[in-house]
């Protein structure tokens, strides 16, 4: 088989013997790339068995690019390949490895997350732990960033034992005879993940199944200080790069620790400019709502237009709702402008987008409780000659009859096109 042949065919830098096809590398390169892309694993398996010689190219930049470049097309055909196995893919990374030194680390992480992704997590461990002590090669920034990354992921494995030894925790009664043992165990298990990831998550850059597990890891030992510093890092250090998560991870911290409602907003804030769409903000409205400053109050209808611009959303119904009741409330509030200075943009492409006669019919179809918050605020922001609103107006509903006749009076005590305003 082509893919056993390839844990044997790997020659050391240095070696001598003949090419034996008459296509260039690079040539052979575009054809192995060709392939990938068309999900020929068989094809792609066969031209990398003669891709193989460029590690003995004449020219020393490509034969030192040679491993890098092997290593990526060939676990990814491995990874895919039909008849490849656990055995092979091993070899065949052990191999990769011990040829040039520059990329034994990389190939080691790389390497243990395969192990990882089919459960393997002794082997995955094991694995880290070598690549852990490797002190071959120079001391350069980025080695040490994937020594930093090799902890990291070793720190990953131990959280998981950590779970479960804290699950196994919760189960037993603090009188238990084996309680102190259990407890002790999970504390071992802390302090190393703890040690591993630390100092990863330090670096700028985006870790967040690090920083979830550490913060978790605070958390449970009482450390809340802690954890909150981590989060306040990890989201407005301005050396790390732009996250949402970061900002949700602390505003869902702030949430459980009941943080004044003035945090979660600032917080709530940065997550809307960066995610306006994201399902958060109908919390976030509901923050705001509740506030005492009129600035926040504006906002909190900023943010239900904001959510409703994505496709994405114009089935939420919650959304909706919500719309339909804060404009009510901000018209009869006497707030005309803010309405209008948030509908004055979307008034050329909002009719068509929500409210054209089409998806009247449509959302009658599929929800007729959408389809009413909906015609509510079509009713508010385009009045009572609105095809959509007149559409639902004209449905005959024995539960949504009383609804819609109190939809039709608000509509015409409160629409933004009534002259009456």
């Amino acid at each position: 088989m082509i893919l056993q042949r390839w844990c044997y065919f790997i020659p050391a830098i240095g070696g001598k013997r003949k090419k034996d096809f008459a296509q260039t590398t690079s040539a052979c390169l575009s054809f192995i790339q060709e392939a990938l892309l068309k999900h020929q694993w068989q094809q792609a398996a066969e031209y990398m068995y003669s891709y193989f010689q460029t590690l003995e190219d004449s020219d020393s930049y490509k034969r030192q690019a040679a491993p890098e470049i092997i290593w990526k097309l060939g676990s990814e055909i491995l990874f895919y390949h039909p008849k490849s196995n656990m055995e092979t893919f091993n070899t065949f990374a052990d191999r990769m490895k011990n040829i040039g030194v520059m990329n034994y680390l990389k190939i080691s992480l790389q390497h243990a997350l395969y192990l990882l992704h089919h459960g393997m997590l002794k082997d995955a461990k094991r694995n880290l732990s070598e690549a852990e002590t490797w002190r071959h090669g120079e001391n350069t920034s980025s080695r040490g960033i994937l020594i930093n990354l090799i902890q990291a992921y070793k720190g990953l494995l131990q959280y998981y034992t950590w779970s479960k030894k804290k699950m196994e925790l919760s189960k037993l009664d603090k009188d238990d005879y084996a309680y102190n043992a259990v407890a002790q165990d999970v504390f071992n298990h802390s302090w190393k993940t703890s040690a591993n990831i630390s100092a990863l998550i330090k670096i700028p850059g985006v870790w967040d199944p690090f920083v979830k597990s550490y913060v978790e890891m605070l958390e449970f030992y009482g450390d809340r200080d802690g954890a909150q510093e981590v989060l306040t890092n990890y989201a407005y250090d301005e050396k790390f790069p732009s996250n949402p998560n970061a900002h949700i991870y602390l505003y869902n911290f702030l949430k459980r620790q009941k943080a004044p409602r003035s945090k979660m907003i600032s917080v709530l804030k940065i997550l809307y400019q960066i995610v306006p769409s994201h399902k958060l903000m109908l919390e976030f409205h509901t923050l705001l709502r509740k506030s005492e400053k009129e600035e926040h109050r504006k906002l909190g209808l900023e943010v239900l237009f904001g959510v409703l611009d994505f496709a994405g959303c114009t089935k939420n119904i919650t959304a909706w709702k919500y719309l339909a009741k804060y404009l009510k409330k901000t018209l009869m509030g006497n707030h005309l402008v803010w309405v209008q200075d948030e509908w004055n943009s979307r008034k050329n492409w909002w009719p068509s987008f929500h409210f054209s006669y089409f998806w009247a019919k449509s959302d009658w179809k599929e929800d007729t409780a959408l389809a009413c918050e909906k015609a509510f605020v079509a009713g508010l922001l385009l009045g009572k000659g609105c095809r959509y609103f007149r559409y639902i107006l004209k449905q005959d509903h024995q539960i949504l009859g009383k609804k819609i006749k109190r939809m039709k009076r608000s509509v015409k005590k409160y629409s933004i096109v009534n002259p009456r305003l």
